[in-house]
């Protein structure tokens, strides 16, 4: 073979390599301005680099070499300059070539490209040459080009390439996207979509996916922390809702976090939902069992739950030292709890009453069975409108915890007693069927305790008994139902319903002394049993005791100011009154209309009429009179006893002049022709206060 000579003439293979390398051929030639397109491996966008004996082979050839930094862009590649160093590559034969290669600092994270072409490697669109390309020699030794299915990183085809088909290779379906720059990526350089940041192809390390991974829990933590924040100013203003809503918000981003748990329990306990609160303080302690705050609280909501037993397992649980005060709290619950106890077992009713109440102020103030008994003892002492009341008490407890189901109270199931003593209350309210009812469900929760089924079977019997006598009653068979009602009261004497019964009996028997007898029995059980007290009054009447009569029927007039009924006898029973005083009772009517007035004689004759008369001054066009104005019809109806006159001023002047009326509405009150109280524009509720004061 010829040997080819260099410009000095000497052969080529006596030059030197410095000389050898300073006249071989550019990076390219004519074609310098092109990227390498030889088979590219699409699939992989770094290019893998030459292996530790490439590297060193090709440190050691080299003689003379001038470096050229290229940086990567924002478009991340860069562009070969006219500084070059020898680049050794093993050719398939075994055999070492050299190739002149563009020397480029190699940043930290950064992988080197194979490329030496002088254009950038992320193409533009446009065309540039490196200088070196022109002075290419097409003498010089044959360099071997980069090895096949090797990219250059960063290296996108420019627009117009089209790959041969032998250089196509296979390709992943997930899209390329530019990466962040951080780990082995260049500005620029691409890594695989729908991967996020891990993976081993993509030329990112496992660490650098953990970091941006912690970097997205490390996000949503703060983001909790701010939202628990807001969270506890909420609380501070008292609006537990939105705390509550905020809490669970930051344990949705963070759900290991114990405190917004325990947080959260203290806004459902806020809110009196103190079934909710435990099981979120158990959700706490069952991701830490030790923390503190939890046991604090959970104690606490024991406490107030009547549960002194699991209080005291919480607030001194092993390793946490317990609040002195809390702890103080809970043995003087503990203590009124058991004295309640005892105090009941010997029917002391005033006693338990105390004993609950103290037992309220320790701390237990959600405690439904305490409650419950607080409402027995009201029960047994004749106040069955406040047993009444602590039923509704108790349903705002809400839902008890699944830990009190197996809980015993006075020797019975919790839940169980609670339906015992609602049987009683409603036995008494002469809801008889719900008595049953509430009476079956608590046997049925604890079917062995003897105290639940004895009043089981005497709330049957009772019922029972009741509905005899009011079958009797309807078929008017009056002495047969006293029988009736008097055989449920031996099984339950404080049956104020059945008494009142019996008393309507002996008023349908003409025997009114006795019916007055069992009203009394049923009041003194139940003081404001109305139809006890329209017993009594009516008994009385018949016994002409009226006295005794009106007083009760003005009591009912107070609770039914619209019975007609009501008012009619109140009415008879007054003029009765006054004619066994010997009073005037002429002229003297039941109900009637509000009676215009216009002359100066017709009103002076109708106030010196017997009784009270309540004039209204008025004129059409006030706004104030045209309000109350019909609020005298009402008082007409429910005192139908008292006259009630209006006068219109601009109609009738010399009546306005006579009684010294200038502003309307104006109301006077007259007791047998004597003013006896003037009102000036009044309230609906104190003109009814004047008329009934005033009325007979």
């Amino acid at each position: 073979m010829e040997e080819k000579l260099a410009h000095s003439g000497r052969p080529m293979n006596e030059l030197g390599l410095s000389e050898r390398l300073r006249d071989s051929p550019s990076c390219g030639g004519d074609d310098g301005n092109k990227p390498d397109f030889r088979e590219l491996d699409l699939g992989s966008p770094i290019s893998p680099l030459p292996g530790r004996h490439h590297r060193q082979s090709a440190a050691a050839a080299t003689t003379t070499s001038t470096s050229t930094t290229t940086s990567s862009g924002s478009s991340g590649a860069g562009s070969c300059r006219s500084g070059h160093n020898l680049v050794t590559r093993r050719s398939d034969s075994g055999e070492l070539s050299v190739q002149n290669s563009p020397t480029r600092s190699v940043k930290p994270g950064h992988r080197r490209s194979d490329s030496c072409s002088s254009q950038p490697l992320i193409y533009s669109g446009q065309s540039q040459r490196s200088p070196s390309s022109s002075s290419s020699s097409s003498g010089a030794a044959a360099v071997n080009s980069p090895p096949v299915n090797v990219l250059p990183a960063g290296n996108i085809c420019p627009s117009g390439r089209v790959l041969k088909p032998a250089m196509v290779v296979n390709r992943s379906s997930r899209p390329d996207v530019l990466g962040t720059g951080t780990g082995n990526y260049g500005h620029g350089s691409i890594m695989r979509g729908g991967r996020g940041v891990g993976g081993g192809g993509g030329g990112s390390t496992g660490g650098e996916a953990g970091r941006l991974s912690g970097g997205s829990d490390s996000v949503k933590r703060v983001e909790a922390e701010e939202v628990k924040r807001a969270g506890n100013e909420e609380y501070r203003r008292g609006r537990f809702v939105e705390a509550l809503r905020l809490y669970d918000r930051a344990i949705a981003l963070s759900p290991g976090n114990v405190a917004y748990r325990s947080n959260r329990a203290a806004a459902l306990s806020a809110l009196g939902r103190l079934s909710d609160a435990v099981t979120t303080c158990e959700e706490a302690l069952g991701l830490d069992p030790n923390y503190g705050r939890a046991h604090q609280r959970l104690a606490t909501i024991f406490l107030r739950l009547g549960h002194v037993e699991n209080a005291r397992k919480h607030l001194c649980y092993h390793g946490l030292q317990p609040d002195p005060s809390e702890l103080q709290k809970l043995q003087m619950a503990e203590k009124h709890i058991k004295k309640c106890v005892d105090v009941r077992r010997i029917r002391d009713w005033r006693s338990v009453m105390k004993e609950v109440d103290a037992a309220i102020a320790a701390g237990v103030d959600s405690c439904a069975e305490l409650l419950m008994c607080r409402a027995e003892a009201l029960l047994k002492l004749h106040q069955i409108d406040d047993a009444e009341s602590c039923l509704s008490q108790i349903s705002k407890c809400g839902p008890r915890p699944t830990s009190s189901s197996e809980a015993r109270f006075f020797g019975m199931l919790s839940e169980a007693y609670c339906f015992f003593v609602r049987s009683q209350i409603e036995m008494a309210l002469g809801r008889f069927e719900n008595a049953v009812t509430a009476a079956e469900k608590a046997s049925q929760m604890d079917p062995r305790n003897i105290e639940v089924a004895v009043l089981l079977n005497n709330v049957r019997m009772v019922a029972r008994a009741r509905l005899r006598g009011n079958d009797l009653f309807k078929s008017e068979r009056f002495t047969e139902a006293c029988l009736a009602y008097g055989e449920g009261l031996r099984l339950d004497p404080s049956n104020s319903v059945l008494y009142c019964n019996r008393a309507a009996c002996w008023f349908k028997l003409g025997q009114w002394e006795k019916s007055i007898e069992d009203s009394n029995q049923a009041l003194n059980i139940q003081p404001n049993y109305m139809k006890a007290t329209l017993r009594r009054a009516a008994s009385n009447s018949k016994l002409e005791r009226w006295a005794e009569a009106v007083k009760d029927y003005e009591l009912l007039r107070r609770r039914l100011p619209d019975d007609k009924e009501v008012a009619e006898a109140l009415f008879h029973a007054q003029v009765a009154l006054k004619k066994s005083r010997g009073e005037e009772v002429h002229n003297l009517k039941f109900g009637g209309e509000v009676e215009d007035v216009s002359g100066l004689e017709q009103f002076r004759a109708a106030i010196a009429l017997p009784g009270v008369s309540v004039v209204h001054f008025q004129t059409t066009s006030n706004q104030e009179c045209k309000q109350i104005s019909p609020f005298l019809d009402t008082l007409c109806a429910r005192y139908p006893s008292i006259n009630f006159l209006k006068v219109d001023i601009q109609e009738s002047p010399t009546i306005a002049t006579a009684e010294n009326i200038r502003i309307v509405p104006t109301f006077k009150i007259y007791k047998n022709g004597s003013r006896v109280k003037e009102i000036i524009c009044p309230t609906r509720d104190m003109l009814e206060h004047s008329v009934r004061h005033y009325s007979l």
